[in-house]
């Protein structure tokens, strides 16, 4: 892990590999730990950059609130303090909100987007009323009333029985969120701007991968997102919930090499 002050607070990330930087931004209630299954395989040419973004893992909260819009420019901040500019940004559900809101702040320092088990649209009421019932119960009761009910929607039932393993490390990485950070983040995931307006103006190539039997974002979803994106091409992965990248690893990241792959083709 390295550390380092940005936009005044301190931020924690995880880096893999050499060469051209791919970014990978983790969902809620996660932290950089979700994409170590990428890490480990980053390709060759290619230098893996995994923030905890504010308030998660091992970064402080700091005194701004957090939005996805914040998020978005601490990864930029990072990436100027690393002296890096044009990126692959990719983002797993609240890391994809976060990947959409870099690309509207900061078009130009995005070489390609890769949109994993995420949406566009923002928080339906119903949703925003759950996210309100959660905080409150994280400020009442605490953060492991709110994560241990999540556990059945993000992993498929077969992945819940046949690896245990997986589930706990994914359980344990949630129970250890900070009770102000996952309330301030669920205000933030609540309050997040509408994304879909931008999506027809995305001109960088673009990869919409996630899990088929994903409830959170379902295939449904995955295809709207990436058939209002100009060119974006959509990639499902078969047996995998929520967090595809880990149910179904190979497969993730199969998709993801091949894409980095095309990016480094001569046109």
């Amino acid at each position: 892990m390295k550390e380092a002050a940005v936009n005044g607070t301190r931020l924690a990330w995880r880096e893999a590999g050499t060469g051209e930087p791919l970014v990978l931004l983790h969902g809620f209630p996660f932290d950089s730990r979700l994409w170590e299954p990428q890490l480990r395989a980053v390709p060759p040419g290619w230098l893996a950059i995994a923030p905890d973004l504010r308030g998660f893992g091992r970064s402080e909260l700091g005194a701004i609130a957090p939005s996805v819009e914040q998020h978005a420019r601490d990864v930029l901040a990072l990436l100027d303090l690393l002296g890096l500019g044009r990126a692959v940004i990719g983002g797993l559900s609240m890391g994809g909100y976060c990947a959409l809101a870099l690309h509207r702040i900061a078009p130009g320092r995005v070489r390609a987007l890769v949109l994993c088990d995420t949406r566009a649209e923002p928080d339906s009421d119903e949703a925003r009323r759950h996210r309100a019932v959660q905080a409150v119960t994280a400020r009442e009761r605490g953060v492991d009333d709110v994560v241990r009910p999540m556990l059945a929607r993000l992993l498929t039932p077969v992945t819940l029985v046949e690896r245990p393993g997986l589930a706990a490390g994914l359980e344990q990485m949630m129970r250890e969120t900070r009770p102000d950070a996952l309330i301030a983040a669920l205000h933030a995931l609540a309050a997040r701007p509408d994304a879909r307006p931008q999506l027809a103006s995305i001109r960088v190539p673009v990869l919409v991968i996630g899990g088929e039997l994903d409830e959170i974002t379902p295939p449904v979803v995955l295809r709207e997102l990436a058939a209002a994106i100009p060119g974006a091409r959509l990639r499902l992965l078969p047996g995998a919930g929520h967090v595809s990248n880990l149910e179904a690893e190979a497969g993730f990241n199969t998709a993801l090499h091949a894409f980095l792959a095309e990016l480094c083709e001569p046109t």
